[in-house]
C-alpha cells in the first residue's frame, strides 16, 4: 500500500493509470510526486497524503479497485461523479500544483547541462561543524540575501571582522548546472518552496534558504525604487535617508554591485515579444525589464538557481567582495538568540547564539548585530531574543499579490523549438500609477508558473500543449494588510484587502486584452470558475462575476514587519534602521520597507541596507561588547 502512494492522485486528476502504453514520463509521475512531498512541510505533506488516500477510498468504495487499476473510461466516470461533490474542484486545484510539478519533471527529465559562463568567484564560507564553539567578531550578520550581503560588504570594507551566519547551504554554479530544475528547486527553497500566507484566500509566498538567499533564486528584475514612493517614505514616515537625491546614491551604488542593464533582446524569447506586440497594438507603455544578468542566454531557469553564472545574485556578486573585505561565512547556522544585558543604562547586545543541524550550539560574542533574515524570520528571531517589545513588530505586511494569465498561441512560445527565454522579460507599466505591474512570465521546463486549469483527461491534454501558451503576470501594489506571528517557526497570514482584490481582477481584464491582442484564439484566466474565454467580452464578463477571494494568488515580496520610520508608536525601527529599545541591533533585510514598493523589491532592499550599515559605521564602535 506505501509503494502505491501518489498513484490516486495521479490516476484521477491527470488520468495516469497502469496502462501498458503509458509513456515514460507518465510511469515516472507517481514516484517524482513523493519525492516533492518529502521536501513539503509536514503538514502539507499529511494533506496531500490524505487526499491521495481519500480518492483512493472513494475508488474502492464505488468500484471495489484502486483507482489507478481503474480503466479510463470508468475513471474518467468516477472523476465525473466526484467534480459534483462541493468545492471538490477549488481543493483539488490546490492539490494538482505538486502533480503538475511532478509531471513536468518527469516528461523533462533529459536535460542538456547548461554551459558554465564564468567560474564562481570565491567565497570565505566554513560549515558551522567545523566552526568553534565560541568566537569574537565586531559585527555579526544574520542572513546571508539582498540586505545581508550588503551589510557583510558595507562593515567589513570599514575595517570590522564581520560573521554571516546563513541557514541555508552554498550552491555553487556548477553543482546547478548538473541538476535539473526541480531537484535543485526543493532544495535551495524554504519547506521546498511551500511556504504560505493564510488567509481567504491563502497566498503560496516561496522564500529561499541559502547562501544569497532569495536573490539566488529569484528572476534577476531590477527595478529602481519608485520616486513616489520615496517621496512617501520621506514626507509620510519621516525616513531622511529615503530623500530621492540621497537616496539616488545608494541605488546606483547596488546596480553597479549587480551589473544591472538590460538583457539582450535575441534571449527575450517569444513570450517577451508577444508581450510587447499586444501592449503596441493597444498603445500601451511597456518595455524589456533591467536585470542582474545581461550576459543571460535565455534558459529560463531562474528561479531554481541560474545555472550558468550569468544572474549575478548576490553570492557571485557582492558577498565574494565582502569575504575579500574580511568578512567570513558560516552556512547551516541558525541563529536562535541575539543576546543582551544591561550595561550603562541600557539594554545592550553582546552575543549571538546559533545552532547547528545535530542540535549542537555555538555563540558569537558581538556589540552589533544585523538582523537580515527576512520580512517572515527577522521577527521570529527578535521574538526568540527578548527584543519584540513593540507593538508593530510583525505587523503591515505587504506581499505584492499576484495573479497569471495564459494566452493560447498556435505556435509554440515556450519549450523545444521556441529559442532562448527569460523568465521575466517584458513589464507592462500602463496602469503602474494604479499601483498594477504587469510583467512577461515563462518558467523552466517542466515548471509550469500557471496553474492549468481542469482535472484528468482535460487536464494532460493543457499539459501537453502547455509550450503554446504565452504567460502574463500581474502584481498589485497592496496595503500592508499582513501579520508574522511565531517566535520558533513564523506563521504569516494575510487578509487581501477588497480594493486589492478589485485591482488584481481588473488586471486579469487587462492581461487578457493584451493576449488577444497578440494573437491568442483563447485565454486561460486562471479564475477556477470560468478557466477559459475566446473574447475580450467574455473575458470582461469572466471577471465581472467572480469574487477576489476565489482567485489563485501567489506572492514573492514580503516586506514590512519591522517598518523604520520616525514615528516610535508605528515603527519598530528608527529611519537609520536602529532597532528600537536595545543598542546594538541594525535591520536591513525587506522588514524595513514602510509599504509595498509597487515593483520587484531587490534593489530596493539593497539600497535601504547599504544606507543604513553605511550610516551604521560611523556610530557604532569596532571593538564587540
Amino acid at each position: 500500500m506505501t509503494a502505491d502512494r501518489g498513484r490516486a492522485l495521479s490516476a484521477l486528476l491527470l488520468d495516469i493509470g497502469t496502462e501498458a502504453d503509458h509513456a515514460d514520463w507518465e510511469r515516472e509521475v507517481p514516484t517524482r510526486l513523493l519525492d516533492i512531498l518529502a521536501s513539503l512541510p509536514p503538514y502539507i505533506r499529511a494533506g496531500l497524503l490524505a487526499a491521495d488516500a481519500a480518492l483512493d477510498g472513494a475508488s474502492l468504495l464505488s468500484t471495489g479497485r484502486r483507482a489507478h487499476r481503474l480503466p479510463p473510461d470508468t475513471r474518467t466516470r468516477l472523476l465525473r461523479r466526484l467534480t459534483r461533490l462541493p468545492g471538490f474542484e477549488v481543493l483539488m486545484d490546490n492539490v494538482k500544483i505538486p502533480l503538475l510539478l511532478a509531471a513536468g519533471a518527469s516528461r523533462h527529465s533529459a536535460r542538456r547541462i547548461q554551459p558554465l559562463v564564468r567560474n564562481d568567484p570565491p567565497l570565505d564560507i566554513c560549515p558551522s561543524s567545523d566552526w568553534p564553539g565560541a568566537h569574537r567578531a565586531d559585527a555579526v550578520v544574520i542572513g546571508s540575501g539582498a540586505g545581508g550581503a550588503v551589510a557583510a560588504l558595507t562593515l567589513a570594507s570599514s575595517g570590522r571582522s564581520v560573521v554571516v551566519l546563513e541557514e541555508g547551504r552554498h550552491f555553487p554554479t556548477q553543482e546547478l548546472a548538473s541538476r535539473a530544475p526541480l531537484d535543485r528547486f526543493a532544495d535551495a527553497y524554504r519547506d521546498g518552496g511551500a511556504t504560505l500566507a493564510l488567509g481567504l484566500p491563502p497566498v503560496l509566498l516561496p522564500l529561499g534558504r541559502a547562501v544569497g538567499g532569495t536573490t539566488l533564486v529569484n528572476s534577476g528584475t531590477c527595478f529602481r525604487t519608485p520616486r513616489h514612493v520615496l517621496k512617501q517614505w520621506h514626507r509620510t514616515h519621516g525616513v531622511e535617508l529615503a530623500d530621492p537625491a540621497t537616496f539616488a546614491r545608494h541605488i546606483d551604488h547596488v546596480e553597479d554591485l549587480l551589473g544591472v542593464g538590460v538583457p539582450d533582446p535575441s534571449v527575450l524569447g517569444r513570450n517577451g515579444a508577444l508581450a510587447l506586440l499586444g501592449s503596441e497594438r493597444l498603445g500601451w507603455s511597456a518595455a524589456a525589464l533591467r536585470r542582474n544578468a545581461t550576459d543571460c542566454g535565455g534558459c529560463c531557469e531562474c528561479i531554481a538557481g541560474c545555472p550558468s553564472g550569468a544572474k549575478q545574485a548576490v553570492h557571485l556578486s557582492v558577498l565574494p567582495a565582502a569575504c575579500v573585505a574580511g568578512a567570513r561565512i558560516i552556512t547551516r547556522a541558525r541563529a536562535t538568540e541575539i543576546v543582551t544585558a544591561h550595561r550603562a543604562g541600557a539594554r545592550r547586545v553582546i552575543a549571538v547564539k546559533a545552532v547547528r543541524p545535530d542540535g549542537t550550539t555555538f555563540t558569537v560574542r558581538t556589540g552589533l548585530v544585523v538582523a537580515a533574515a527576512g520580512a517572515l524570520h527577522t521577527p521570529a528571531l527578535l521574538r526568540r531574543s527578548g527584543l519584540a517589545g513593540h507593538p508593530r513588530l510583525g505587523r503591515n505586511l505587504a506581499i505584492h499579490p499576484a495573479v497569471s494569465v495564459a494566452g493560447r498561441f498556435a505556435e509554440p512560445v515556450t519549450g523545444p523549438g521556441a529559442g532562448p527565454n527569460v523568465l521575466q522579460s517584458v513589464g507592462v507599466d500602463e496602469w503602474h500609477h494604479d499601483g498594477i505591474l504587469i510583467e512577461a512570465t515563462a518558467a523552466p521546463p517542466g515548471m509550469t508558473s500557471f496553474v492549468l486549469p481542469y482535472l484528468g483527461s482535460r487536464l494532460k491534454r493543457e499539459l501537453n500543449d502547455a509550450g503554446n501558451l504565452g504567460l502574463l503576470g500581474a502584481m498589485v501594489s497592496d496595503r500592508p494588510s499582513g501579520r508574522v506571528r511565531g517566535t520558533h517557526r513564523p506563521v504569516a497570514s494575510y487578509t487581501l484587502h477588497a480594493e486589492d482584490g478589485h485591482r488584481l481582477l481588473q488586471s486579469i481584464v487587462h492581461m487578457g486584452r493584451i493576449l488577444f491582442a497578440a494573437g491568442a484564439r483563447e485565454v486561460l484566466t486562471g479564475i477556477p470558475a470560468h478557466p477559459s474565454v475566446t473574447s475580450p467580452d467574455a473575458l470582461d464578463d469572466v471577471v465581472r462575476r467572480t469574487s477576489h477571494r476565489r482567485l489563485h494568488l501567489s506572492a514573492f515580496h514580503p516586506t514590512g514587519t519591522a517598518a523604520l520610520g520616525a514615528d516610535d508608536q508605528h515603527s519598530p525601527t528608527r529611519p537609520d534602521g536602529r532597532l528600537r529599545g536595545t543598542e546594538g541591533v541594525l535591520v536591513a533585510d525587506a522588514c524595513l520597507l514602510p509599504s509595498s514598493p509597487g515593483v520587484n523589491p531587490q534593489i530596493t532592499i539593497m539600497a535601504l541596507a547599504h544606507a543604513v550599515t553605511e550610516h551604521a559605521t560611523r556610530s557604532w564602535p569596532r571593538a564587540p561588547a
